[in-house]
């Protein structure tokens, strides 16, 4: 049963920050890390109790348990279960909370984080602290300045990075972990972007935001969920945000392969035919080897230029539009009111 909310009437600052957690069967996780929420703030800010959340149940195989809705909390006023059609993956899940909350829950602010506990709580406080510095104008993002994978995935997300560098210009140093003011989330609610990578779809929106640093915290309970192949997952989905960027340069470089190969045709001819260096043979080997060149990058090129043309011609997917195709049902766990 969908729950009613009442309409804006007081100033942005006496509504609660809500804090949304998308979650795919890790129950025990995240009642752990509720826990750990609540006492952490009640020891930072034991005068200012003001804080929901909103857990988005990403079509998990197990239900949400039982037993967490008899549980008491210090800190926190309401827990929320925003359950979903089907299953749509971690950033898709985060898209339409951000949307139901737009629409239906009055907050101050949005606050997003992992349900495992890698989002250390504590730094809670420290986005909260800078959010207020910057006078509720941007959305606030936890750099991790450390991270505790082992080797040899810390080796592929520097690849990712390299290679998100080197296709979009951008540089992204920021997950999800992050702080979005009211008004911001009015805009952000139809980025079409963030339907494929939230972080990546803030950059590519060009809304302002600022950052704080953070250590990666530690998993509370199970088997992490991320690896090599959700890695590459992730990684495609944030560079495809950038899906145009990204063809126009892949254009641009074979544009000038095709121009290297066309000057490198020309000058193997001028010395075939109009001086003594050319070794019999060699020529035309060089000028056969340029040509497959050539016409591989010409098609590459006419590839490119269709798929450049035709994306902006795509229908796009508008989270606050969309969102509700996926909504299964909005449920209140826990509310002290």
């Amino acid at each position: 049963m969908k729950t009613q909310f009442p309409p804006y009437t007081k100033t942005l600052t006496s509504y609660p920050i809500a804090i949304l957690i998308p979650v795919f069967n890790d129950w025990e996780a995240l009642r752990l890390l509720i826990h750990y929420i609540d006492r952490t703030l009640v020891d930072l800010y034991p005068d200012h109790k003001n804080m929901d959340i909103v857990v988005v149940d990403d079509a998990s195989v197990s239900g949400f348990p039982d037993n967490m809705n008899s549980e008491a909390f210090d800190y926190i006023n309401n827990i929320y279960l925003l359950e979903l059609r089907r299953n749509m993956g971690h950033q898709r899940a985060i898209a339409i909370g951000l949307a139901y909350v737009e629409e239906h829950l009055p907050c101050q602010a949005v606050l997003i984080m992992d349900g495992d506990g890698e989002d250390d709580p504590k730094d809670i406080a420290r986005l909260i602290d800078k959010y207020e510095a910057e006078e509720h104008k941007k959305i606030i993002f936890a750099r991790r300045s450390k991270r505790s994978e082992q080797q040899s995935f810390k080796f592929f997300y520097g690849v990712y990075k390299l290679l998100y560098r080197m296709l979009t210009g951008q540089r992204i140093q920021f997950g999800n972990f992050s702080i979005i003011p009211r008004k911001i989330l009015s805009r952000l609610v139809v980025v079409s972007e963030i339907w494929n990578h939230y972080a990546s779809g803030v950059l590519k929106s060009r809304i302002p935001y600022a950052e704080i640093y953070t250590t990666r915290g530690h998993r509370l309970a199970g088997k992490p969920q991320m690896n090599i192949v959700s890695l590459v997952t992730h990684g495609l989905s944030s560079i495809s945000v950038y899906a145009e960027v990204v063809g126009t340069r892949l254009l641009i470089s074979t544009s000038a392969i095709t121009l290297s190969s066309m000057m490198a045709i020309a000058i193997i001819v001028f010395m075939r035919l109009g001086t003594n260096l050319a070794i019999p043979g060699w020529a035309s080997s060089m000028v056969g080897i340029f040509f497959i060149i050539l016409m591989q990058a010409v098609m590459f090129s006419l590839i490119l230029s269709i798929l450049v043309l035709s994306s902006r011609n795509n229908f796009n997917f508008v989270p606050n539009r969309d969102y509700k195709y996926f909504v299964l049902k909005f449920s209140t766990l826990i509310s002290k009111k």
